[in-house]
């Protein structure tokens, strides 16, 4: 969420799930500026990686009238749906592939974009190699990465509020592999990308229309779940019982909405 796997998306936090969280909503405001910066052009052809249930997929597909818009993603629970919103669209089609590995037509891309699927790879460098190689010379690539878990209460308030064990910290994929601006940098310029560019989003994550329904929201993600799932029976209860004050004190009155950082992650292949 992205974004592909059923796994991988569970655990990404705020990303596309299997059990029709409504992932498109909660990242509206995201949404506005990542579409914003990919400029996708009427002509451009656009590979969407982790597309999940295909929303950047149709908008690039709109935009791009005289083009063209693929949307990858490994979930075909996911991309069964997508084809089903995308019917109309003469333009799109989706595919059933592991970008890291799958044989893309070479120099075929003008664009390719990723709302929070980009971060799963198991190994980023060849990943991303994949992709750069499907790009045409001086095809753009634009990603919408989160920044580091203490940055997004939705991470962090939450994780906390069920439970103080730490977070397990990893080095492998996972929601917040490319949080770190250097690293990310590192990998793309592996990878053979050139004009790597961060910019700042800070805006709100929506949860729910209210506590209960943000709380029902919560518990659909697999860490979450685990989390409680480890606990005792009167431990669990209690951390229950802080999670729904936790997403009540986040009522807006309008919904239920916590802070998040994320990177656009821009870079072009040479």
């Amino acid at each position: 969420m992205t974004v592909t796997s059923d796994e991988q998306g569970d655990q990404a936090g705020p990303t596309a799930s299997e059990t029709m969280f409504d992932y498109d909503a909660e990242l509206r405001s995201h949404n506005e500026l990542f579409r914003t910066a990919t400029r996708v052009g009427v002509a451009d052809r656009v590979l969407d990686i982790g597309c999940g249930t295909g929303q950047t997929t149709r908008e690039a597909a709109g935009a791009a009238v005289d083009g063209s818009a693929v949307g990858v993603d490994v979930s075909e629970r996911m991309l069964g749906r997508a084809r089903q919103l995308s019917e109309r669209l003469p333009n799109i089609s989706f595919q059933l592939a592991d970008a890291q590995v799958h044989p893309f037509p070479p120099a075929h891309f003008d664009l390719c974009i990723s709302r929070f699927g980009a971060m799963f790879f198991a190994d980023p460098v060849a990943a991303f190699t994949n992709i750069g190689h499907a790009l045409r010379p001086g095809g753009r690539l634009v990603l919408l990465v989160w920044q580091e878990r203490d940055r997004n209460e939705w991470a962090s308030m939450i994780r906390q509020t069920l439970t103080t064990a730490m977070p397990i910290l990893t080095a492998g994929p996972g929601a917040f592999a490319l949080a770190d601006p250097d690293i990310t940098r590192s990998i793309l310029v592996a990878a053979g990308f050139t004009h790597i560019g961060f910019t700042d989003v800070n805006e709100p994550v929506y949860y729910g229309r209210d506590g209960a329904a943000a709380y029902d929201n919560v518990l659909r993600l697999v860490e979450f779940r685990d989390i409680l799932a480890d606990l005792d029976p009167a431990s669990a209860e209690q951390a229950r019982a802080r999670l729904r004050a936790l997403l009540a004190a986040h009522d807006t009155g309008n919904g239920v909405y916590f802070d998040s950082r994320a990177w656009i992650v821009t870079a072009r292949r040479p």
